[in-house]
């Protein structure tokens, strides 16, 4: 079988990849955030070029309870601040990927001994629908094999697409909502010491780049899915590399991992996937090292669970990663694995198409419009009435359905709509934007 060599040098990894014919994957492009087909409710400028200085400020501006799409833009400086994100639907947009940068030095321990508002990690997600995108968040703390987070989130559908998310600590990337929230990583380069990207529920993560830095790490990746047997930790097209020794996964609850098309440096041990017993140095056990394990041992009901499909390591592969799909609940094939089914057909941040309009309705002075799900306005749309007057738009955004202000009687049929400049968008996190539809049924 001819051979042929790769070289990916991504953001800083220098990932030299041999690998054999068909098996090969292509290197990874950092992606170029696409522009944003509305313009920011919120921008932040380090220089004052803003509406804010710092993030926490434009955070801050918005209503806790917040429904709608709020995208705050992040001008290209180094803000040395720990955020806390609480409201649903907001997007943190950078510049740019490598300019905008939130950096902070936290370690968790110190964050125990003296607790502040904000949160034990760098970007701390508390609103549900959160996306951050095109920006780089690094824990600055320093110190490898300590608990350092850069992101912390308890919040459910959290999107990070073209990001860094860096530490030289345990837990870079902890995503932990009650144990069963859903997350989608996509074109991300993260870097860490033990468990460094470690959810708990379902996460679907593609075209990602992880780097461990701990050479006494017990694994990069950690899932915990004892709450629901269909939980899942999905990793497709991934590249794994790391310090001479580096380990790839391990779990203290249920775990399930499906590995698809993903690559291995050379560096990485002969270690398939499996629980903690404690100790873990597999010395004598101690009194508690027994207690600890006993205590573990109700969320630990379904054995173990990883599942490998066209995963290569440089420089021969292990018999553990061998293709076994299978032997997987439903034995899927390749094709099937997607963010849809990840998440078992309750969210598809991938999906392209926008909301859609499910009904008109009139009434005296009002016009409502149903969608498909819930949206937000930007700017003042109107509907276009077949007597050449206009119902103008007075509520609703951030719901699924809006109301038109118009004058009574059977001469305000709906003829079309007019944005005027402005856009119609959904409102759950998505890989993309969505605009809506605006046909009218």
């Amino acid at each position: 079988m001819r051979l042929y060599r790769l070289l990916l040098t991504f953001a800083g990894f220098g990932f030299a990849i041999a690998a054999q014919g068909a098996g090969a994957n292509p290197p990874i492009v950092p992606a170029v955030a696409a522009p944003s087909p509305i313009r920011p409710d919120l921008t932040v400028a380090a220089d004052g070029s803003g509406d804010f200085k710092t993030i926490q400020e434009a955070l801050d501006a918005i209503a806790p309870g917040n429904r709608e799409r709020m995208v705050i833009f992040i001008k290209d400086g180094v803000y040395h601040e720990k955020i806390r994100i609480d409201p649903a639907c907001i997007t943190l947009r950078g510049q740019s990927r490598q300019g905008a940068r939130i950096e902070f030095a936290q370690g968790a321990e110190e964050f125990r001994r003296q607790p502040d508002d904000r949160g034990i990690g760098v970007v701390n997600i508390n609103g549900n629908d959160c996306v951050l995108e095109n920006l780089t968040v690094q824990n600055t703390h320093g110190v490898i094999g300590v608990h350092a987070f850069a992101v912390y989130g308890r919040a459910d559908r959290i999107v990070i697409v073209d990001c860094d998310v860096l530490s030289d600590g345990n837990d870079t990337l902890s995503l932990w909502p009650g144990g069963s929230g859903r997350f989608y990583h996509a074109r991300l380069k993260v870097r860490g010491s033990v468990d460094f990207v470690c959810p708990r529920g379902w996460c679907y993560m593609t075209d990602c780049n992880l780097y461990e830095v701990n050479p006494r790490a017990e694994a990069a990746i950690w899932h915990d899915g004892s709450k629901n047997p269909d939980m899942k930790f999905v990793l497709r097209r991934c590249r794994f590399d790391g310090v001479d020794g580096w380990r790839l996964a391990r779990h203290h609850h249920d775990a399930q991992f499906f590995l698809l098309d993903c690559t291995f440096s050379q560096a990485m041990r002969d270690l398939a996937p499996r629980r903690v017993i404690y100790p873990l140095d597999g010395g004598p056990p101690t009194e508690a090292s027994v207690k600890r394990n006993r205590e573990l041992d109700p969320s630990n009901q379904w054995g173990e669970r990883a599942f490998y499909h066209n995963c290569h390591r440089v420089g021969g592969d292990y018999a553990w990663f061998r293709d076994n799909l299978a032997s997987a609940p439903g034995a899927p094939r390749p094709g099937q694995i997607t963010a849809a089914w990840t998440f078992a057909g309750t969210w598809d941040p991938e999906r392209t198409g926008g909301p859609v309009i499910r009904k008109l309705e009139r009434r005296d002075g009002t016009i409502t419009l149903t969608f498909s799900e819930g949206v937000t306005v930007k700017g003042r749309p109107r509907l276009l009435l077949r007597s050449g007057s206009t119902a103008d738009y007075v509520s609703g955004s951030g719901s699924d359905t809006l109301a038109f202000a118009a004058p009574a009687g059977p001469r305000a049929e709906v003829s079309g709509f007019d944005p005027q400049g402005g856009a119609i968008v959904a409102s759950e996190a998505a890989a993309t934007l969505r605009a809506a539809s605006l046909a009218l049924p």
